[in-house]
């Protein structure tokens, strides 16, 4: 905990921390779970769920049943306009699965944000709703944490805000960005620890199951980098397949890959033929054509778009190397889905 920031030691009724919760259509259940009951376990000395040391409020653009990505509903008791941004220090957004969606509600939500940061509250984006921020242009010059599948796209759409790699969450000034999914609570513990103290900060994480409280600037790998790497890849392995991910593009030569690892390309082409009868070229290329056939399925981007974001300026090409690696055109794959 910052040595700047005072702990209250909350003698008052006012809580130390006040929270307004603004979940987007489709949000994801899991940040959004997680954050709140995180705060829900540090709000009292037992689990009574009351709201002492930190106080949240749930609220959208309209009152009413909200669909989450999974299709279970949540209550929105509150509209924001019924708000007094005067009673909250923090916005947080919970966004959901696609960011194209979320970079869509931004004319709706901008009024509002604009006016919560006129007001010095600090924003805070989970998940895809740092795609919301940034449409809304609140985040321009800024440094932010974005989920690894989402980067290329992300520094596609918004070249002025800085993507920080390798970080669940990401603090700059009045903007916080979180990656979502778990991570979601190691940023609720941070910002209650600001307040609260870090004894408070992570109460109830034995209740969670939270056995291993990560860092910020923790290395994001998803669960298919471990399951491809398999349990007996080398540690070189495994990082460059989390470093090619950060760069699906392949900006970096093999050459300069490996140079960060510390390795020759010799050597790291023995290393990927030896796991997956792969050279680390053609590895990167497999990843690349699986990150454009996910795109095809779950994005109405333009073949053009997903080519240069895979590292192909020309479509043509693109589509014969597509073909080549998944055995059909990119519009026969989009006709399958």
């Amino acid at each position: 905990m910052p040595d700047s920031v005072p702990v209250s030691t909350n003698t008052s009724s006012a809580p130390d921390v006040r929270f307004l919760l603004i979940p987007l259509p489709a949000f994801n259940l899991l940040p959004f779970g997680g954050f709140l009951d995180k705060l829900r376990f540090s709000a009292d000395e037992e689990d009574h769920s009351q709201q002492k040391y930190c106080q949240w409020t749930v609220a959208g653009l309209t009152k009413g049943a909200l669909l989450s990505s999974s299709g279970v509903a949540i209550d929105i008791p509150t509209a924001l306009d019924e708000l007094d941004l005067a009673d909250y220090d923090y916005v947080v957004m919970f966004g959901g699965r696609s960011a194209q969606a979320s970079m869509a509600e931004a004319p709706a939500y901008k009024p509002f944000l604009r006016r919560a940061a006129a007001k010095g509250l600090t924003l805070v984006s989970v998940d895809n709703a740092t795609f919301l921020l940034a449409a809304a242009g609140l985040l321009m010059q800024r440094e932010v944490a974005v989920h690894w599948r989402h980067v290329p796209e992300f520094e596609q759409a918004f070249a002025d805000v800085s993507v920080q790699a390798d970080q669940l969450f990401c603090l700059d000034g009045k903007r916080i960005s979180c990656v979502g999914g778990a991570a979601a609570i190691e940023l609720a513990v941070a910002l209650v620890a600001r307040h609260c103290g870090q004894t408070k900060a992570v109460k109830g994480l034995a209740d969670m199951l939270v056995d291993n409280l990560r860092s910020q600037r923790h290395a994001i790998r998803s669960y298919d980098d471990v399951m491809a790497a398999g349990a007996g890849a080398s540690r070189h392995v495994q990082r460059a397949i989390v470093l090619m991910h950060h760069d699906i593009t392949q900006r970096k030569t093999i050459e300069a890959l490996a140079a960060e690892l510390g390795v020759c390309r010799r050597q790291l082409d023995r290393l990927f033929t030896d796991e997956f009868a792969l050279t680390t070229s053609q590895y990167w290329m497999m990843m690349r054509m699986n990150h454009a056939c996910w795109r095809l399925r779950h994005s109405t981007y333009r073949l053009s778009d997903i080519a240069e974001e895979v590292g192909f300026m020309d479509v043509s090409y693109f589509g014969k190397v597509f073909k080549r690696h998944v055995g059909c055109t990119p519009k026969q794959y989009i006709a399958e889905k």
